[in-house]
C-alpha cells in the first residue's frame, strides 16, 4: 500500500472515529422520556447525523452506523436486552436510515435540498416517510421480540416517529449546511448580522412569556413564537429559518424541563417545534426562490448590457483590426518584393496571425451574445491546453510566475473551442493578476483536469493569490463586479454565459487560494 492510500485510510477511519463519538454523545444528550427505557423517546436528533455520514460516505458508511447504534446502546442505555437481539434491531435501524439517505441521494440533489419548495416538499416527503417505516419496523420487532407490550404498540410507534423525524426535519438541515467550508461560509454569512442578536433576544422573550408560571395551563401563547422565526426567515432567507428552528427546539426543550410545566407533555413540545420549523422553512425557501429570481433578472438585464457594450465594442474594433492586417499582409508583400530578415518575416507573419485571431474573437462574442449561436467543432484537450499556456509563456517567464500543468485526460470536446479558448485565456489572466503582488518565489498558478461520473470534465484553474472574500465570491460572476481597479467586471460573467452555453459551468471555489473550475461535457477520445 502506498504511503498516500495509508493516509487516507487513516484519515476514513479518523472521520468514522470522530462520527461515532458524536453520534453517542448527541444520542445520549438527547436520551430523555424514553420509554421502557428503550430507543424511543420524543426528540431524537442523532439520526440527522446518521443521515449525513451516510450522504456523505455512501451505503458504505452503514457500518460506522452500525457501530455507533450498538455502541450508544450499551453506554447510554446498558443493553435493555440480550446483546444479540440489540445487534438485531440496530441492524434493522441501520438498514432503514441506509435506504432514507439512498433514497434523498437518489431524488434530492445534495446542493438542491432547499433550492425551492418542490425540493423542500420532496425532502420532508422522504424524511417522513422515511421515518414512519422505520419507526413500523422497529417497533414491530420489539413487539414481537417481548420488549414491548401489544397494548403499547400504537403509542410506541407514535413516539419513535415523531421522535425521529421531528429530530431529522429540524437538525439535519442546521448539520448539512455545517458540513464543509463553502457552505459554512455561506451560512456565516446569512447569519452573522447584528439583527440576528435582535431575533434571537426576541427569541428568548417569547419562551420566557410562553412558559411563564401559570400561563403554561392551555400553553396559550405558544403562537408568540412565530414571531422571531418569521423574523430569521424573512430577513435571512432558509439559513435564518435553520438556524432558529434549531435554537428554537433546543430552547422549548430545556424550558418545559427547567419550569416543569405539567400541562404539556415533551411529545408535544416536539409536535409543536415540528409545526414551527415547517412554517418557518417554508418561508425561507420562498424567500430564497424571491430573490434568486429577483437576482437572475438583475442578471440577465446587466448581460444584456454586457452584450450591448460587447457588440459595440465590435463594431468599433473590427474595422482597426482590419486595417491592421491589411497592413501587415502589406509589409510581408513588400518585404517579399525588396528582401528582409527572416526575423523580421516572423514578427510580421505573427502580427497577421494575432489581429486575424482577434478579429475572429471580436466577431464570435458578437454572434454569441446577439443570438447565442455557437461553432462547434471536435479538438483535443490538451491541444486547447497547450496553445492557452503557449500564449501565457512570456507573460510567465517576465513575470516569475511558475506555471504548473497537472495530467490532461485524453478527451475531446464537441464546443467552439475559439469561445472556450476565451474562458481559459480569462481564467489564467485573473490568475496571473491575483500573484502579482505575491513575492517571487510564491507566484504559482495551476491548471489540472479530470473526468468525473465519465461524461463531465472538470478543469481547474488554481492560484497562489490571497483569494476572494466570501461577500465578493457571492457575487463574483454577477456582470460590472471586479476587484480590480482597471477591470470593467465583465469577464467572468461572459465566461460563465459561454460555459452555460455549451451544457456546463463556472464556479468559484471557497479557500485559501483562488480557484475557478470549469465544468463542460466531453466525449471519449476516438
Amino acid at each position: 500500500m502506498l504511503k498516500s492510500d495509508r493516509k487516507e485510510e487513516a484519515a476514513r477511519w479518523g472521520w468514522a472515529a470522530l462520527f461515532c463519538a458524536a453520534y453517542i454523545a448527541l444520542d445520549w444528550a438527547s436520551y430523555i422520556d424514553a420509554l421502557h427505557q428503550l430507543n424511543i423517546t420524543p426528540w431524537n436528533p442523532a439520526p440527522a447525523l446518521g443521515i449525513l455520514f451516510l450522504l456523505r460516505r455512501g451505503a458504505g458508511g452503514g457500518f460506522s452506523l452500525f457501530t455507533a447504534l450498538a455502541t450508544s446502546d450499551l453506554l447510554v442505555r446498558q443493553l435493555p436486552s440480550a446483546i444479540a437481539l440489540t445487534l438485531f434491531l440496530d441492524g434493522l435501524l441501520t438498514l432503514g436510515y441506509v435506504v432514507m439517505a439512498t433514497t434523498l441521494r437518489r431524488h434530492v440533489a445534495e446542493g438542491g435540498m432547499f433550492v425551492d419548495r418542490t425540493s423542500l416538499v420532496k425532502w420532508s416527503a422522504i424524511i417522513f416517510l422515511g421515518s414512519l417505516a422505520n419507526s413500523l419496523a422497529f417497533i414491530t420487532a420489539h413487539v414481537a421480540t417481548g420488549l414491548l407490550p401489544e397494548t403499547g404498540w400504537a403509542d410506541a410507534v407514535t413516539r419513535f416517529w415523531v421522535g425521529d423525524s421531528v429530530g431529522i426535519f429540524v437538525t439535519l438541515p442546521l448539520l448539512w449546511w455545517l458540513q464543509d467550508a463553502r457552505r459554512r461560509s455561506i451560512f456565516q454569512a446569512a447569519v452573522i448580522r447584528w439583527e440576528t442578536v435582535g431575533y434571537v433576544a426576541l427569541l428568548l422573550l417569547s419562551l420566557w412569556l410562553a412558559f411563564v408560571p401559570g400561563a403554561a395551563v392551555h400553553f396559550r401563547y405558544f403562537y408568540i413564537l412565530f414571531l422571531p422565526l418569521v423574523w430569521a426567515a424573512s430577513r435571512q432567507g432558509i439559513a435564518g429559518a435553520v438556524f432558529c428552528a434549531s435554537l428554537l427546539q433546543v430552547g422549548m426543550l430545556l424550558a418545559g424541563w427547567l419550569w416543569d410545566v405539567q400541562a404539556i407533555s415533551i411529545f408535544e413540545l416536539q409536535m409543536r417545534s415540528l409545526l414551527l420549523a415547517i412554517v418557518g422553512f417554508l418561508i425561507g425557501v420562498a424567500v430564497d426562490e424571491q430573490r434568486r429570481a429577483a437576482a437572475d433578472l438583475r442578471h440577465t438585464l446587466r448581460l444584456a448590457s454586457a452584450g450591448e457594450m460587447a457588440a459595440a465594442l465590435a463594431h468599433e474594433l473590427n474595422q482597426p483590426l482590419t486595417a491592421l492586417a491589411a497592413y501587415g499582409a502589406a509589409s510581408e508583400h513588400l518585404l517579399q518584393r525588396d528582401g528582409g530578415s527572416e526575423q523580421l518575416r516572423d514578427v510580421i507573419r505573427r502580427m497577421v496571425r494575432e489581429s486575424g485571431r482577434a478579429a475572429e474573437v471580436v466577431r464570435r462574442l458578437r454572434d454569441f451574445f446577439r443570438t447565442g449561436s455557437t461553432q462547434l467543432e471536435h479538438f483535443r484537450l490538451q491541444d486547447l491546453v497547450d496553445a492557452c499556456l503557449q500564449q501565457f509563456a512570456e507573460r510567465a517567464a517576465g513575470t516569475g510566475v511558475e506555471i504548473a500543468c497537472g495530467d490532461i485526460p485524453a478527451v475531446s470536446l464537441h464546443a467552439d473551442r475559439l469561445q472556450i479558448e476565451v474562458i481559459l485565456r480569462n481564467l489564467l489572466a485573473n490568475a496571473f493578476d491575483a500573484v502579482a503582488t505575491n513575492p517571487e518565489d510564491q507566484r504559482r498558478v495551476s491548471v489540472t483536469a479530470g473526468l468525473e461520473g465519465g461524461n463531465q470534465l472538470h478543469i481547474r484553474i488554481e492560484d497562489s493569490g490571497p483569494g476572494l472574500a466570501a461577500d465578493v465570491s457571492n457575487r463574483v460572476f454577477e456582470p460590472f463586479v471586479s476587484t480590480k481597479s482597471s477591470g470593467l467586471g465583465l469577464g467572468l460573467a461572459i465566461s460563465r454565459s459561454i460555459a452555460e452555453a455549451h451544457g456546463g459551468s463556472l464556479v468559484f471555489e471557497i479557500g485559501e487560494r483562488g480557484c475557478f473550475l470549469l465544468i463542460l461535457p466531453v466525449e471519449p477520445l476516438q
